[in-house]
């Protein structure tokens, strides 16, 4: 078994695919917030793609974290020199590894806020990418106003030491513009719709708010393109730590694995230059518009049709739960019935196609995805995939019978106890809210749905309500899968 780090490398021979390029040419041009599994099997790779074919060696990436759980991201990096291994899942059992060596440093900002500071304000920097999450963005989902209001965004307003994302760009902003450095780009690959303009929105907000002049600048010069990402990336598991060990005899503190597939549009509109993602697969599009809602609306909103409703009826694993007929054929008429018709057209897409295979990927026993990872923070979740979908669809007289049977799945599933009375642990940012909402059920049946901040006045119209309830009582009365039994009979 080899440890993996830059000596040990090439004496792994021919058990993963290795980097062909030199690191030590490999200057940093890149710092990307929020290390995680999804950026290392997605943009990272894309990066890894181009240098080796001797394209991008000043376009090296610095990671940074933000948070406490990120201390063991430094840690495992670290001791690796930023290397890792990516290992690809395919259906038929295949397990295909891939040392990626585009992560060249790692910075964790609570150790030292000005070393990332300095780092971003580097004329030699010309791209912040985030991968923040839906809700790393303090965007209020119904006004769409950043939350000024926020204390760690109150606390960064009047500290010199900066904590959150918005804090540290802002400062890195600052001192470029300074020092006569042109402004770099932010780029998002958040599942966030229009995430661009999502984050324009925060850190010019943010940037106003410490500075008016700073934050029109910020406006003017610069650059959000707008994206679209995909890649199936489940959290990596100690089971996936000792089957690398045993099948490879690579010792990997964190490796990361994925589905097979990956996809990413975005917009050209970049301040300083750019890798030529598209060397490396990634598509440059006018409007990455109709791209995203394709995936928001069946992709992700489709990961959320599956899980709570999943959970319930027992499913632990995803892959289990897309192999049901009985979940397939939900999943299948909520996108057919009910996403799609709130698509626009998407160039080059056969949406057809893009279905079966999108019910395909989660189908995948390969990738080890689990239920319990599409039930973590639904309240950022639901009202980013799958409430547009069902505003769109009352607004145009449409098929909203699905969407609200998931809707009712997580109510339930928020109570916090299961179908066999065993406890559910609900992990989420508003978890108190949303369990003592659903809680109240049955005394006041539509209460989860009332909680404005998440749903507007939804629980107000009766073509959601009347399909939310009905669910919601067939789960209390029968349970997840003769419920959604019940459904398929009536839709």
């Amino acid at each position: 078994m080899t440890l993996l780090n830059a000596s040990t490398m090439e004496a792994l021979g021919a058990r993963a695919q290795l980097p062909r390029y030199d690191r030590r040419a490999v200057s940093t041009g890149i710092v990307h917030i929020g290390v995680g599994g999804f950026h290392r099997a997605h943009h990272a790779m894309y990066v890894d793609r181009l240098m080796n074919d001797g394209e991008a060696m000043d376009w090296g990436i610095c990671g940074v974290g933000l948070l406490a759980g990120d201390a063991r991201m430094r840690d495992a990096l670290t001791s690796q020199d930023g290397l890792y291994t990516l290992v690809l899942k395919y259906p038929d059992g295949t397990w295909q590894p891939r040392v990626i060596g585009s992560i060249v440093e790692y910075l964790y900002a609570p150790d030292d806020p000005d070393a990332v500071v300095e780092r971003m304000a580097d004329e030699a920097v010309r791209i912040i990418s985030l991968t923040i999450t839906e809700g790393g963005y303090n965007i209020d989902p119904l006004t769409r106003r950043f939350d000024l209001s926020a204390p760690a965004v109150v606390a960064d307003l009047h500290n010199d030491r900066p904590a959150t994302v918005f804090g540290l760009i802002t400062e890195a902003l600052t001192r470029r513009r300074r020092r006569g450095i042109r402004p770099f780009t932010v780029l998002s690959c958040d599942n966030v719709p229009s995430n661009g303009q999502v984050a324009r929105t925060a850190l010019t907000a943010f940037a106003r708010a410490r500075a008016p002049e700073l934050g029109e600048w910020a406006r003017t010069h610069v650059r959000f393109p707008n994206s679209m990402v995909d890649r199936i990336t489940p959290q990596t598991t100690d089971e996936d730590r000792a089957e690398i060990s045993e099948r490879f005899g690579i010792a990997d503190r964190w490796p990361v694995v994925a589905e097979p597939f990956s996809q990413w549009f975005f917009e050209d509109d970049f301040s300083d230059g750019r890798p030529p993602y598209e060397d490396a697969g990634a598509q440059v599009v006018d409007d990455v518009e109709p791209y995203e809602m394709m995936k928001l609306r069946l992709l992700n909103a489709g990961h959320q049709v599956l899980g709570c409703l999943g959970y319930l009826a027992g499913y632990r694993m995803l892959h289990e739960a897309a192999q049901d007929p009985l979940f397939a054929g939900l999943l299948a008429g909520y996108m057919d019935r009910e996403a799609t018709p709130t698509l626009r057209p998407v160039p080059g897409i056969d949406l057809p196609t893009y279905k079966r295979e999108l019910i395909e990927r989660f189908s995948n026993a390969g990738t080890g995805d689990t239920v319990a990872r599409q039930c973590v923070d639904v309240s950022d979740r639901i009202p980013t995939f799958l409430l547009p979908v069902v505003r769109d669809q009352l607004a145009r007289g449409g098929e909203v019978g699905r969407a609200a049977a998931a809707v009712a799945g997580w109510a339930r599933y928020a109570e916090g106890v299961d179908e066999q009375g065993n406890a559910i642990d609900v992990i989420d940012g508003r978890r108190d809210a949303i369990m003592a909402a659903a809680r109240r059920y049955p005394a006041d049946p539509l209460a989860f749905v009332r909680q404005k901040d998440i749903f507007g006045d939804l629980a107000d119209d009766s073509r959601f309500a009347a399909p939310y309830l009905a669910v919601l009582a067939s789960l209390h009365a029968h349970g997840a899968r003769r419920a959604l039994a019940r459904l398929a009979a009536l839709v």
